[in-house]
C-alpha cells in the first residue's frame, strides 16, 4: 500500500515524514512520490504543524528514482513519460515551498532524487556515514529535476561538478560544500535534529514563513531601490502584525511568546 511507503508521525507540533521502504533502499517510485506529495500538502496546510522533518528507515536515506520504473518509462509513450517526471517535479516543489521549516535527517546513501530531497529542505543534518551521489550521467540520464535545488544549495560550479562526475561525496565534503549543515555520529543524528527543532520552535511561525518567502524572492536579485523598498515593507508589516506586537511585548514583559510554548518539544520527542 502507498500509505506504508511513507509513514507520518506527530509529536506535539512536529510532523516527521519517514520513507519506509528499507528493502528497496527507500527508492522513490510513483506510489512513494504520490504519498509523499500528499503528506507534504497535508502538513503544509495544517496550522498545528510547526516543523516538518524528513527521515528514512534502514541504513539508506534514499537510493533515488526506482530504476525498474525508470526502465519501463523509457519505453512508455511520451505523454505518460512526461506525466511521470512532472509528478516528481511537483513533489520537490511542495517540499521546497513548504511554508514551515523543514529538516532532512540523513543516514547512509542519498542518491539521485534522494539528494534532491536533501537540497530542498531548509536544514540538513547527516550522520558521518552518509554519502551523496548524482549517478545519472553514468546511466545516460540527467539529474534535471534536482538541478535547480542543488544549484541553490551548493552554487553553480559545485552543482555542475557533482552532476558531471557522478562521484561519491562523503558527509564531511557535503558539509564543506553546503549540502548539509551538521555532521554527527550516527547515534547522535536524531538528537541533533531535535536540537535544531527546539531552536525552530522558538521562532514565530508567521515570521518564519515570511523569511522563507523573502529568501526565495531576493536570491540572485540586485539590491536595487525596489528590493530595498520591498524589505522595508516586509519589516514594517511584521512590526504591526499581531505576532510581531506580541513577540516584542513578551520580550519587555520577560515572558515567553505564545508560539514558544512547544520549544521544549525536543525533550519530549525521542526517536
Amino acid at each position: 500500500m502507498a500509505s506504508e511507503r511513507v509513514r507520518v508521525e506527530r509529536c506535539a507540533c512536529v510532523a516527521t515524514l519517514t520513507l519506509s521502504r528499507p528493502e528497496s533502499r527507500n527508492a522513490l517510485d510513483a506510489p512513494t512520490v504520490e504519498r509523499l506529495s500528499h503528506l507534504l500538502r497535508k502538513t503544509g496546510a495544517d496550522p498545528s504543524v510547526r516543523v516538518v522533518e524528513l527521515a528514512a528507515e534502514g541504513t539508506c536515506f534514499s537510493a533515488g528514482a526506482d530504476l525498474r520504473a525508470m526502465r519501463s518509462m523509457g519505453t512508455a509513450d511520451p505523454a505518460r513519460n512526461l506525466e511521470d517526471t512532472r509528478r516528481f517535479v511537483e513533489m520537490l516543489r511542495l517540499l521546497h515551498s513548504m511554508p514551515k521549516p523543514t529538516i532532512a535527517r540523513v543516514q547512509g546513501a542519498a542518491v539521485g532524487g534522494g539528494v534532491g530531497l536533501v537540497a530542498c529542505c531548509d536544514i540538513a543534518v547527516a550522520s558521518d556515514n552518509a554519502f551523496f551521489r548524482l549517478s545519472e550521467v553514468q546511466l545516460g540520464l540527467v539529474p534535471a529535476m534536482v538541478g535547480p535545488y542543488l544549484v541553490e544549495a551548493m552554487g553553480i560550479r559545485m552543482a555542475r561538478r557533482l552532476m558531471l562526475t557522478a562521484e561519491r561525496v562523503d558527509a564531511l565534503r557535503a558539509l564543506k560544500w553546503g549540502l548539509v549543515h551538521e555532521v554527527v555520529a550516527p547515534d547522535a543524528l536524531a538528537g541533533m535534529s531535535q536540537q535544531l527543532i527546539g531552536h525552530l520552535l522558538r521562532g514565530a511561525p508567521g515570521a518564519q514563513a515570511v523569511c522563507k518567502e523573502l529568501v526565495r524572492e531576493i536570491a540572485d536579485r540586485p539590491l536595487d531601490a525596489a528590493m530595498r523598498e520591498r524589505t522595508a515593507g516586509v519589516l514594517a508589516r511584521r512590526r504591526s502584525s499581531e505576532e510581531g506586537r506580541s513577540g516584542v511585548r513578551a520580550f519587555f514583559d520577560k515572558a515567553r511568546p505564545p508560539w514558544a510554548a512547544g520549544a521544549k518539544t525536543e525533550d519530549r520527542c525521542k526517536h
